[in-house]
């Protein structure tokens, strides 16, 4: 007897044996048993997922006659009886398949047809199958609307396609529809190993998980790669010689190339590329290989208790965990859409290895790390006292004392004056910019033109005491007109303006040990030794204990806990002279350096406003002019 290929040879008879489609075999194993059995019926899905399949085993249960010859229709077919085994044997005169590839003109779909006014003949139904039934013409389809629609009582339909985009509509609504949906590798995987079993055949785990990614959800493309990898392998399924014969990259090279992207090793990069070249490996394969790996390590990283079942014993989990830990998380998204990408631009390239180095050596020139260094330069060149082509010039301001003072250039309309205090000498007046009359119009108002002194303040008015100025100053934001061009039609500056401060901070409970840590991590802010997930980190934490070579560090956030921010701050804190290992727990704090920072911005802001609300010349402009200060509109910049 000829050899039986694995895909027909184990081709499931029944429901039971229906491998990763168990929505569909539980829909259709209800309707046959209670007897709710619609007229016609549509599977769709991809190639190999077992649309042909369900078709004969929902022949054989409507059909089923049963061991003793008294069965009925039934959700478990016997398959021994006449009807059954003749179905398996494709020679059952009551079923029908029509391909409609091959058949697709109104000819063959009217000689169906013709066929529809007899009685069967053996059977209890008539079962007309037609696959791949988008390939009928438009003039096929309306020739079987008015049969699909009311057929006899003792006909049904079976559509196969997998497209079912091209069937028209009028079809799909008279039709029972199922999508049978490509089968996980897991799933594969499984059934693989029972079928090898039965065949005796020795297989090794990584072996089949090859063929299982390879099928891409067919099942019937697995059963065929698995034949031809037991030819391949004289008889067994070894990895190596799976991989050879799907010209699948080893992982240990894709591995290396992780490895060495995650050091910013790009001499290690190209060699490794080079020895994929050599050996004739694929460099789209590489690149998937990448993305699956890029995937489990962005897992780790998110979940780093969470793996699947079937991965824990891969044997390369260990190293998979090791470079989750050692890439950092944005790296690992940023590598992963790469690759991604890449594989689009190999097929562009002269040459698809040049094409995959490129890929790659994009990461080290496009680093979230060289981003964070090229904005801290940008920070040394506004530090060094040069001004920027982007800051504002020659803003106007008062000036009572050493602490600049500034106000807006345009009130708002009038409101109730300010509560008067006690009042005392004003100090001496100095040139500053006129407030522009408030009128009735809403036109712009006129420009600056010569300054003019202002006058002292009236007896009534609040005191401004002498004495030391705040060693901030205040930059106060205009006020828009109606018609003024506003900030929406201008050029936007970078760094114009700071970001707006509470004034109402939670004051952080400081310790000796919060004054360590708060010095400590201002110098690594300073000098911009520390950068992003780090940064934060390093803001956001409590230092509750120091043991010796070790310091235990508390924050109330587990996601800026990161192996490897912890690892990047304690080699920052390195190169302040405290050689430390860090322990960081997830708890409420009440003295971290960003509480610190908050607090001290706040005071302030409440400096700042004081300030502005003290001032002589802005006492004048609300009495006299009956305007206000606009909320929000008072920044401090530290000076």
């Amino acid at each position: 007897m000829s050899y039986v290929v694995l895909a027909r040879k184990y081709r499931p008879r029944n429901f039971a044996e229906m491998v990763g489609q168990g929505h569909v075999v539980q829909a259709l194993s209800n309707a046959l048993t209670t007897q709710r059995l619609h007229h016609a019926y549509l599977f769709t899905g991809t190639r190999g997922v077992g649309k042909t399949t369900v078709s004969r085993i929902l022949a054989k249960s409507l059909n089923c006659l049963g061991a003793d010859g008294q069965g009925g229709i039934t959700a478990e077919p016997c398959g021994v009886c006449q009807a059954c085994t003749d179905i398996d044997a494709g020679r059952f005169v009551d079923y029908t398949e029509l391909d409609a590839a091959s058949n697709r003109g109104v000819d063959e779909v009217q000689a169906l047809l013709e066929q529809a006014v007899y009685k069967p003949v053996q059977g209890r139904f008539k079962v007309f199958m037609i696959d791949e039934v988008h390939m009928l013409t438009n003039t096929a389809f309306n020739a079987m609307l008015k049969t699909l629609e009311e057929p006899p009582e003792y006909l049904k339909f079976v559509l196969a396609t997998t497209d079912p985009q091209k069937v028209p509509v009028t079809v799909l609504s008279r039709c029972l529809q199922f999508n049978l949906r490509p089968m996980a590798p897991e799933t594969v995987l499984e059934h693989l190993h029972q079928v090898l079993q039965s065949e005796q055949v020795s297989a090794e785990v990584q072996a089949l998980r090859l063929i299982s990614r390879a099928a891409r959800g067919s099942m019937r493309d697995a059963l065929s790669l698995t034949d031809q990898a037991i030819a391949f392998g004289g008889g067994q399924l070894q990895e190596a010689t799976v991989r050879q014969m799907l010209g699948a990259v080893d992982r240990s090279y894709v591995l290396r190339l992780i490895d060495a992207l995650a050091r910013g090793d790009g001499g290690t990069v190209v060699d490794t590329i080079d020895a994929l070249r050599l050996n004739g490996l694929n460099a789209a394969s590489t690149l998937e290989e990448m993305t699956g790996l890029l995937q489990r390590m962005a897992v780790l990283q998110a979940v780093p208790d969470r793996a699947a079942q079937s991965e824990l014993d891969d044997p390369d989990l260990a190293e998979i965990a090791r470079l989750a830990q050692t890439l950092p998380a944005d790296e690992t998204q940023l590598l992963y859409s790469l690759c991604l990408h890449g594989r689009g631009e190999l097929g562009l390239a002269p040459d698809e290895y040049a094409a995959l180095t490129m890929v790659l050596l994009r990461l080290l020139a496009f680093k979230p790390s060289s981003a964070a260094a090229s904005a801290g330069a940008e920070k040394k060149t506004l530090k060094s006292g040069q001004p920027s082509a982007d800051a504002p010039q020659n803003v106007p301001a008062v000036a009572h004392a050493p602490a600049p003072v500034s106000v807006a250039r345009s009130l708002t309309t009038p409101a109730a004056p300010a509560p008067r205090a006690e009042t005392a000498p004003a100090p001496a007046a100095t040139p500053v910019a006129t407030a522009p009359p408030l009128a009735a119009s809403r036109r712009p108002p006129p420009a600056i033109s010569e300054p003019m002194p202002v006058e002292a303040p009236d007896a009534d008015l609040p005191p401004w005491e002498d004495g030391p100025q705040s060693e901030s100053r205040v930059v106060a934001i205009p006020v828009r007109e109606a018609g003024e061009p506003g900030p929406r039609d201008q050029p936007r500056a970078r760094d114009t303006a700071p970001a707006a401060v509470s004034a109402s901070a939670p004051e952080p409970v400081t310790s000796p040990e919060g004054d360590v840590w708060f010095e400590a991590v201002m110098q690594l802010v300073r000098a911009e030794t520390i950068a992003a997930l780090v940064r934060e980190l390093a803001l956001q934490s409590q230092l509750v204990a120091r043991d010796g070579g070790q310091w235990v560090l508390r924050v109330e956030r587990s996601t800026i806990n990161q192996p490897s921010a912890r690892e990047r701050l304690a080699t920052a804190l390195g190169t302040l002279g405290h050689e430390v290992r860090l322990v960081v727990e997830v708890g409420a704090v009440s003295d971290t350096p960003a509480l610190r920072v908050a607090a001290e911005a706040a005071r302030r802001q409440r400096e700042a406003e004081a300030q502005i609300l003290g001032d002589p010349f802005v006492q004048t402009m609300m009495r006299d002019f009956g305007g206000k200060i606009v909320p929000g509109s008072i920044k401090a910049v530290q000076a």
